[in-house]
């Protein structure tokens, strides 16, 4: 039979398709590849990804409307099943937008994979070099899946592959075969959310859920699986290839498997803030570092940024919430300046109200400039000029974010971060105290200790 409707294929065509050879590939990589093949580089990378995502998930979690779905939906601990507990380390670990990331895959695969290891763990006997594995190998995929495609500009990229990345890191956790585990790469792919970007722009909090969903949906694709349920015999590439995303090069998903670990390219933060911010708060700091270490917000007449496109999109000078002052480039150089840093404290509403921090905001343009647009994703750069009332003009530009792979934070500073995030939720001696189990994980017989300290077992 005859179909005329542009775009549209028949069944008969489309259900002749054959498993892609790199889904067979990763499978088998996933499968067999050991702990014992890990590069030291990407454990100890990987021990700082978890570190650095239970840091933002226990700060998370103090946030009201966290603490508000714990009290209605049930407790992360022992009366929480994993579900729940996966769902809301997710949720609370992008609360803040203090999580790690990856340029190249566009978005922030650890905290997608971390809270769903952690909430297996809870219920069965994981080991830290099994956790430290499926971590780096979740990592891997849900990255792969954001480098091989291009999401539709309309979508967040939170809460789509990453789906994929939780359901892995479970299944190799469970001891899966590689058939077992391309049918979870493919049930998972189906499972991603239709995100929406402008809620970040907005300030629309529903959009912290997208990454606890992905651990919660990562962990239930697995259980499909050995329910007998199936997917598509190439769901990631329908669902990365026409359906979120286009633009889809299967061929990355293989690329130097095994030698490029995207674990070991990730990002670390520690200005509080969207990653798009990044450059432009790091050239300011070297702007107020030239004027001898503080600028008069009241002498300055403008601020102006130049930058890549999804940076400059981020416009808006007068966001009306945390979560949008976080997403705005006016408020975040503006209150980088009163407040002498963008920290937790810097974004919360007494700062966001302040009368002088939103009429600087207001003072600052920021325009897209397409020469630094074409550095994407290697280089994330910008370039800002701040002009006195006084005549004078201090200018700087940054290439690369610092705590990019080009430019990283020594372990030292993940670690100090973790300790400052970390030590308000749960008390000083507790933090140091699980920062010392965590980067010492490869050695752990269970993550019970772990899992006691954070109170998620």
């Amino acid at each position: 039979m005859a179909i005329t409707t542009p775009g549209v294929v028949p069944a008969s065509i489309l259900v002749t398709g054959h498993t892609p050879g790199w889904l067979t590939t990763f499978a088998r990589f996933a499968r067999r590849t050991r702990y014992e093949d890990l590069p030291e580089e990407v454990v100890a990378r990987t021990r700082l990804v978890i570190l650095d995502c239970i840091g933002a998930m226990l700060a998370g979690r103090r946030e009201p409307e966290v603490a508000e779905a714990e009290r209605r939906l049930g407790r992360t601990g022992r009366s929480g099943s994993k579900l729940l507990r996966a769902f809301l380390g997710g949720t609370a670990g992008t609360m803040l937008e203090i999580d790690e990331g990856n340029q190249y895959a566009r978005g922030h695969p650890g905290i997608h994979v971390v809270p769903a290891v952690l909430a297996l763990a809870a219920d069965r006997k994981v080991t830290g070099a099994s956790a430290i594995l499926a971590t780096a190998l979740g990592y891997e995929i849900g990255a792969r899946i954001g480098i091989a495609s291009k999401l539709r500009v309309t979508m967040h990229p939170h809460g789509t592959w990453g789906t994929v990345g939780a359901a892995l890191a479970v299944a190799r956790l469970r001891g899966a075969g590689a058939g077992e585990i391309a049918e979870t790469i493919n049930v998972a792919s189906s499972l991603g959310l239709t995100t929406s970007r402008r809620t970040m722009l907005e300030g629309a909090t529903v959009r912290n859920t997208y990454a606890g969903f992905s651990n919660m949906l990562g962990i239930m694709a697995h259980d499909l699986v050995r329910s007998g349920f199936t997917g598509e015999v190439d769901g990631v590439g329908s669902v990365y290839g026409g359906i979120a995303a286009d633009d889809w090069r299967p061929e990355e998903m293989v690329r130097d498997l095994g030698t490029r670990w995207e674990i070991a390219r990730n990002y670390f933060k520690r200005h509080a803030a969207c990653r798009y911010n990044h450059g432009a708060l790091d050239a300011l700091a070297r702007i107020v570092a030239e004027a001898g270490g503080r600028l008069d917000p009241e002498a300055i007449r403008a601020i102006e940024v130049k930058t890549y496109v999804w940076a400059a999109q981020l416009d808006h000078p007068e966001p009306a919430s945390m979560l949008a002052a976080k997403f705005s480039m006016p408020f975040s150089l503006a209150t980088f300046i009163v407040n002498g840093g963008a920290t937790l404290d810097a974004f919360r509403d007494p700062a966001r109200e302040d009368a002088v921090t939103r009429a600087l905001a207001r003072r600052v343009r920021v325009d897209e400039d397409p020469a630094l647009t074409a550095m994407l994703p290697g280089l994330r750069p910008a370039r800002v000029t701040v002009t006195l009332t006084d005549g004078r003009v201090f200018t700087a530009e940054a290439l690369t974010n610092k705590g990019d792979t080009e430019d990283p934070y020594a372990a030292t500073e993940v670690e100090a971060k973790f300790m400052e995030v970390a030590a308000p939720a749960i008390g000083t001696d507790a933090a140091g105290a699980v920062a010392r189990a965590v980067l010492g994980l490869d050695k752990a017989a269970t993550l019970g200790g772990i899992l006691e300290l954070i109170d998620m077992k």
